[in-house]
C-alpha cells in the first residue's frame, strides 16, 4: 500500500474563507463535504473511490473567496466528470439556513483535482 502523501487518488475539501464560522462548525462541514462526496462515489466512480481508500485516502483542505468561487468550482469539477457535492447549511446555529458552505470534489485522481485546485490557499 502507498503512502498517503504518494496517492493516485485525492479528495478536496473546499471551504468558504468569508464565512466566519467556529472551529467546530467548520470541521462539521467539511465532513459533511467527505462523506457525501465518499457516498456518492461509491455509487458513481467506484473504481476512483477503491483507489482512494486503497492508497490512504488523502484529502486536502483549501480555501475559497466565496460561494461564487465554490459554485464555479463545481461546474469545472461536473464538466470533468468529479464527483462533487456542495454542502448548504440547515440553519440551526450560526448561518442562515441554506447558506452554502464546503465543495468536496472526488475522490478522484490526484492530477484532476490538482488541475482544478492548484491555486487555492491551503487551509491551515
Amino acid at each position: 500500500m502507498l503512502l498517503p502523501n504518494d496517492a493516485s487518488h485525492s479528495l478536496a475539501i473546499i471551504c468558504r474563507k468569508d464565512l466566519s464560522l467556529s472551529k467546530g462548525k467548520f470541521a462539521s462541514q467539511c465532513a459533511h463535504a467527505a462523506v457525501q462526496c465518499a457516498l456518492h462515489s461509491q455509487k458513481s466512480a467506484k473504481s476512483d473511490y477503491e483507489k482512494w481508500r486503497n492508497t490512504g485516502s488523502r484529502k486536502v483542505v483549501l480555501y475559497v473567496e466565496d460561494a461564487d468561487q465554490l459554485q464555479e468550482l463545481q461546474q469545472l469539477a461536473e464538466q470533468k466528470n468529479i464527483v462533487s457535492a456542495l454542502v448548504k447549511d440547515a440553519g440551526r446555529t450560526e448561518i442562515p439556513p441554506g447558506t452554502i458552505t464546503v465543495l468536496g470534489l472526488g475522490p478522484a485522481m490526484k492530477t484532476q483535482i490538482d488541475d482544478l485546485c492548484s491555486g487555492l490557499e491551503l487551509v491551515r
